[in-house]
């Protein structure tokens, strides 16, 4: 009996696995995978919940690795949705419900291949699955914590796909072979607060701020390349918290974060913006103290094996060619680029993180019969 992974799908939805909860999502796949003669492991750490789980031979020649999250973000307003967050309604050809498309429905769609893979044709290797539930949150504890806990105990994966959403439009349009890295830097401007009537005794926080991140905004970080779009810088706080009008305020703090190509490393983007924010603490007299957080550096896999394997598998099975792409956001490919060669490839994500988030019940089929070409061709 194949394992359906519509059903599976909407069995994982109703885990109210809301980023850090477990909600019962790790529980229900622990328990399918141990049925189908998977070895599994929980790899907790820092009140995250992390499943380990592989059939064959460990330390096998060749060893394939799906990666995938079962965490969701909160769902905002739930009456605003047209059904139950957490019901796993399907209505028509939709399926409802938050992590349906990011991304319990590429969880589903992974497992139920690789467990009939291994029951029709058990392979000459290994499948391990990696499953997180820090995805949506810091991921410091999650897809980090299970592949520091593979390097103690000697697990390795080979190749590994992460099937995050990455089509735009329809089913097969795009596959992602890298990704941009992500910067945060979080500025806090300190001057001299006085009465707004006797500037000369005042030293103005907001506007050495405003100055400083206007500069950041004007200038392009470069023109991208043959592998990247151009970075991107964004503000996306600017606060200072005065209420009265007559008073030059004494702080000021505004965060952006830039997503970046491999023109630059969070190290040498950081250095740079050190520089700018120097010159505009000399040129004001105000102090900028500014804290950077690099969330992943970029990378991408360069054309070979495992990006020829999933794209003939996608376009065999979906008839569309997949582009391959480093856009769109982080994921935790950043952190198993470390381990193996590593793509993604899922569902179109257009509804992720939305008000009545939903995907298509006929592309989670779809994309178990991507899965399964996928680990035929593997192990062919």
């Amino acid at each position: 009996m194949t394992i359906d992974p519509v059903a599976l799908t909407v069995d994982l939805v109703r885990c109210p696995s809301v980023t850090p909860d477990e909600g019962g999502a790790l529980v229900l796949m622990q328990q399918l995978l141990s049925d189908a003669g998977f070895e599994c492991t929980r790899v907790d750490r820092g009140g995250i919940s992390n499943l380990f789980a592989r059939w064959g031979r460990k330390g096998a020649n060749r060893t394939f690795g799906f990666n995938g999250h079962t965490d969701v973000v909160p769902v905002g307003d739930a009456d605003a949705w047209t059904y139950d967050p957490f019901g796993g309604i399907i209505d028509g050809d939709w399926l409802y419900g938050r992590g349906a498309t990011d991304m319990k429905s590429g969880v589903a769609a992974f497992a139920a291949a690789a467990i009939d893979f291994v029951k029709e044709t058990p392979p000459e290797g290994s499948i391990i699955l990696t499953l997180t539930g820090d995805e949506e949150a810091s991921a410091e504890h999650g897809t980090v914590a299970i592949l520091d806990w593979m390097a103690t105990t000697g697990e390795r994966m080979t190749d590994c796909l992460v099937g995050e959403p990455t089509c735009p439009e329809v089913m097969g349009d795009m596959m992602k072979v890298g990704r941009r890295g992500s910067l945060t830097l979080r500025f806090v401007a300190r001057g001299v607060q006085g009465h707004v009537a006797y500037p000369h005794r005042t030293k103005n926080p907001v506007a050495a701020l405003a100055r400083l991140i206007a500069r950041l905004e004007e200038t392009p970080l470069d023109e991208g390349n043959a592998q990247f779009d151009a970075s991107s810088l964004a503000t996306v706080t600017f606060d200072v918290g005065n209420p009265a009008t007559n008073v030059v305020p004494a702080e000021a703090r505004a965060t952006v974060n830039i997503r970046f190509n491999d023109i630059h490393t969070g190290e040498s983007l950081t250095a740079r913006i050190a520089a700018v924010t120097a010159e505009i603490e000399e040129a004001t007299g105000v102090s900028i103290a500014m804290t950077p957080t690099i969330g992943g550096e970029s990378f991408a896999t360069p054309p070979g094996e495992l990006t020829e394997l999933v794209a003939k598998a996608v376009q065999a099975e979906t008839g569309v060619a997949p582009a391959p792409s480093t856009s769109g956001g982080t994921s935790d490919a950043r952190f198993v680029k470390n381990h193996c060669p590593v793509v993604e490839f899922g569902l179109v994500g257009h509804r992720m993180h939305a008000v009545d988030e939903r995907v298509r019940v006929s592309d989670i089929t779809k994309l178990k019969s991507v899965y399964g070409r996928i680990l035929r061709d593997y192990f062919a």
